[in-house]
């Protein structure tokens, strides 16, 4: 029977405290968007809803420079920490750069998925407006996020959990194997 060191333990602690803590954020993060996009407004008059896809880019742009880029920009943040938050709690290390790529798509399609069901949602509350475009931009978030951030805190996890490891167990009782003398006879050519 194999012993466990202490560093194994440790490494994996440290991974599932990393993944507790990214779960408890995206839960805190999707009742943040809930509120946000879920809530009734109180207007006097509502937009129709846009279902032409970039339509509602060309309307923001519409309005100036300042106002377009701010309006683009809380599109694209809305749902942007998803794409962090989410490969964080799939635990995944990704040492190949197809599961890189996977997950870059898993994460960019659980992104389109919530900013769906939240566009659906917004049918029934009063006041909210149905707009395609912001599933493209909230997509296009979450996407740039993942790139932007989860190579390199990858890295860094894969990086502290061989740190973690320390070096590999011996173990004493465990002598030389009886060929050991008779292959160190054997002349080598080098």
């Amino acid at each position: 029977m194999q012993r466990h060191e202490a560093g194994d333990s440790a490494g994996t602690a440290i991974h599932a405290r990393f993944r507790l803590l990214g779960g408890v954020l995206l839960v805190a993060h999707l009742l943040v968007v809930g509120w946000l996009t879920l809530r009734p407004l109180d207007v006097p008059w509502a937009e129709a809803a846009n279902l032409t896809p970039l339509e509602g880019i060309r309307a923001d742009l519409a309005y100036g420079p300042l106002e377009g880029a701010r309006r683009i920009g809380e599109g694209l943040a809305l749902l942007a920490p998803l794409g962090v938050l989410l490969p964080l709690i799939s635990g995944r290390l990704a040492p190949s750069a197809l599961s890189a790529w996977s997950s870059l798509a898993r994460t960019a399609a659980a992104g389109a998925l919530v900013s769906v069901c939240i566009m659906m949602l917004q049918t029934a509350v009063p006041g909210q407006v149905v707009d395609v475009d912001s599933v493209l931009l909230n997509t296009v978030g979450v996407l740039l996020a993942h790139a932007a951030v989860v190579p390199a805190l990858r890295a860094r996890l894969r990086r502290s959990r061989t740190a973690y490891q320390g070096p590999t167990p011996r173990i004493s009782r465990v002598g030389l194997g009886p060929w050991t003398e008779v292959l160190s006879a054997v002349p080598r050519e080098y």
